[in-house]
This record gives structure tokens, C-alpha cells and sequence, in this order.
């Protein structure tokens, strides 16, 4: 729950910014130079890249979210069988067995959600972020397919 709420109050503050920022973009438009207009120009492009940003995000974190929550519900979320270092972090051998398991199940099941959502979860618990977020849109991409 904490990570939601940071979620939140993170968006909020700027969503904030994004206002402000814009507000200044069109003043600077309304003083009706060259120059400022550029500025303001400029001004508002940043945050429509970031209200952009913020909305894929979003859209993302709530897609995997409605994933988790089905694979729960049918009892297939990936239990956490990692080994723990005594500050609490991951063991990386353990992370490699766990990662090497649930790429062997997605190579034998590729075209099924389930086992693109717990290979997501194994390349995030090895701390490769890129690749887990890929792994989690084609899930995404693939509930989606088997729903329509």
C-alpha cells in the first residue's frame, strides 16, 4: 500500500509542476515577443512530454496491477522462494536459479501471460528493470490478445 501511495502523492506533485509550468508558458506567449513566445513554447512542450510520461506510466503500473490480481486469484502468483543476504538483499545465485526457471517456462509456453508476468517478477527480483518491464508489456499484451 505504501508503494501506491507514494505513486500518487509523486504524480500529484507533478501534476502541480505541470500547471505551473504551463502557466508561465502562456504567460510568456501572451507578452507577444519572438522571444518569449519561443520560451513559452518551450515551457509548454515539457510538460506535455511529462503528463504524456506520467500517462503511460500509469496506464502501465494499472495494466500489471489488474494482472496480478487475476493471477491471484487463481492462486499462480510466483511465491518468493529467494535466498536473502543478512541486510536483506537478494542472493544473485538464487535470483539466476529462479530467473533460469521461469525463462525455461516461457520458452515452453510463450504465448501465455502467466509465464511472461512471473519471468517479469524474476528479472525484476535480478534488478534488470528494462527487461522486466518488457516482459510485463508483452503479458499485457497478451491478456489482452486472449480477452478479445
Amino acid at each position: 500500500m505504501g508503494a501506491k501511495i507514494s505513486y500518487f502523492v509523486m504524480a500529484a506533485f507533478l501534476v502541480v509542476y505541470f500547471v505551473l509550468v504551463g502557466g508561465r508558458g502562456v504567460a510568456l506567449i501572451q507578452q507577444g515577443t519572438a522571444l518569449t513566445a519561443a520560451l513559452g513554447v518551450s515551457a509548454l512542450v515539457l510538460p506535455a512530454i511529462g503528463v504524456w510520461f506520467l500517462w503511460v506510466n500509469t496506464r502501465f503500473v494499472t495494466r500489471a496491477n489488474r494482472l496480478a490480481a487475476e493471477l491471484e486469484a487463481e492462486g499462480g502468483l510466483p511465491v518468493d522462494e529467494l535466498r536473502r543476504l543478512p541486510g536483506g538483499h537478494i542472493d544473485r545465485d538464487s535470483a539466476d536459479e529462479v530467473f533460469a526457471r521461469r525463462r525455461a517456462e516461457t520458452e515452453d509456453s510463450p504465448d501465455d501471460w502467466r509465464c511472461w508476468f512471473r519471468l517479469a517478477v524474476a528479472y525484476r527480483d535480478a534488478r534488470d528493470t528494462p527487461r522486466a518491464r518488457k516482459a510485463m508489456q508483452r503479458a499485457i499484451a497478451l491478456h489482452t490478445s486472449a480477452r478479445h
